[in-house]
């Protein structure tokens, strides 16, 4: 049994950050159903990693029978994840004052990119919109070059599930002393913001030109802060930012005193990281990770997501599991008591239906007039 079980989410269906928090929720031993659309798909979400240990009900909101059957689900809940833009639940009759109205500790948790409020609240957008207005984006690439997209990580994920669940967990454990719930503003820019907090306190230091890209510390300026290409054309990266851990980089990778003394003048960082390069080249991947992987030098092979699983540290922590003949990666973090599990790979859409709404008190008298009625599947 994970720390959240007896706990009960109802997730609204929708895409990215939104089923990302409702999936480590439901690693953490709530019970996540998701709300699908009737009609869809049926096997929509059976090889989607955010759907395991979820079940599904299929509403049609659009009627007035699914929103009184969310209604009726939401006072037996203790949280709602709303995926949409701002106002959409509003509009379909199942805002916050409505679900406060028939569940006073509900936490009401909305998920979006820009926010509920501000000029650009209503506008469409994705990731790459969000980390662009905070700095993030900007940071990242190559010198000379434009911005690298860093996948959907800072914006989706870490500034959005993961901003998402902190802020549920939080709000739980004040609904527990007050016994009363609130919304919760999650927007991915203000988690891409805060994610950048480091940064800021760099600049104000003095300690990064936030007008340059692959010249500061930390985005591969450093000659001993990168990745570097390898003989078989394979990676690595390495990361001796400590006096101690470049001292064993020279050691490792032979370098001289004369050459490589001065670790910290950045006027010498390209030179340094010109002849590191040529360097790196003289070996394999396997070579350099027989010489350096497990030491000090804070060192790792750069490895695609479809090898990590087979690396004998991630294999070794099983940081990857199989679900349904689908890697991915395990729960975590790791609770020593109340271990989180993956229940389940994904359902179909409706798959739980019946079987939640029955447990939730719906007579089976009422499950077929809806049912017959359309509102669900």
């Amino acid at each position: 049994m994970g720390p959240l079980n007896g706990y009960t989410v109802l997730e609204l269906a929708g895409i990215g950050p939104a089923p990302m928090g409702g999936m480590i929720l439901a690693d953490m031993g709530a019970e996540v159903i998701r709300i699908d659309r009737t009609g869809g798909a049926p096997g929509l979400h059976m090889k989607d990693v955010s759907s395991r240990g979820k079940k599904s009900v299929a509403l049609n909101l659009k009627d007035p029978g699914g929103i009184e059957t969310l209604l009726r689900m939401v006072e037996n809940a203790d949280v709602i994840i709303d995926p949409f833009r701002p106002g959409v639940c509003e509009k379909l009759g199942i805002g916050p004052e409505v679900c406060f109205d028939r569940n006073p500790k509900i936490i009401f948790a909305r998920m979006t990119g820009w926010g509920q409020e501000g000029p650009l609240a209503h506008a469409a957008g994705h990731d790459i919109n969000y980390i662009s207005i905070t700095g993030a984006l900007y940071a990242m690439g190559r010198s000379g070059q434009k911005p690298v997209p860093p996948l959907n990580l800072v914006g989706d994920m870490g500034g959005g599930g993961m901003l998402l669940v902190n802020g549920i967990l939080a709000g739980l454990l004040e609904t527990a002393n007050s016994g009363k719930g609130q919304v919760i503003d999650a927007a991915m820019v203000d988690g891409a913001a805060q994610l950048m907090w480091m940064f800021h306190g760099f600049e104000a230091m003095g300690m990064w030109d936030a007008s340059k890209r692959e010249a500061n510390l930390l985005d591969g300026g450093a000659h001993f802060y990168d990745t570097y290409e390898c003989a078989d054309g394979e990676y690595v990266s390495i990361g001796s930012i400590e006096p101690q851990f470049y001292a064993l980089l020279k050691e490792k990778a032979g370098l001289s005193d004369d050459e490589f003394g001065d670790q910290n003048n950045a006027s010498l960082w390209p030179q340094m990281k010109q002849r590191l390069t040529e360097i790196f080249k003289q070996k394999t991947q396997a070579q350099w990770c027989e010489l350096m992987e497990g030491t000090d030098v804070c060192f790792a092979p750069v490895l695609s997501f479809t090898q990590a699983p087979a690396h004998p540290a991630n294999v070794a922590r099983a940081t990857y599991i199989e679900v349904d003949g689908v890697t991915q990666p395990a729960p975590a973090p790791r609770f020593s008591r109340t271990p989180s599990e993956v229940t389940s790979g994904g359902s179909q859409a409706g798959a739980d239906t019946r079987q939640v709404l029955s447990d939730m008190g719906f007579a089976a008298r009422e499950l077929e007039e809806l049912q017959g009625a359309g509102v669900i599947d």
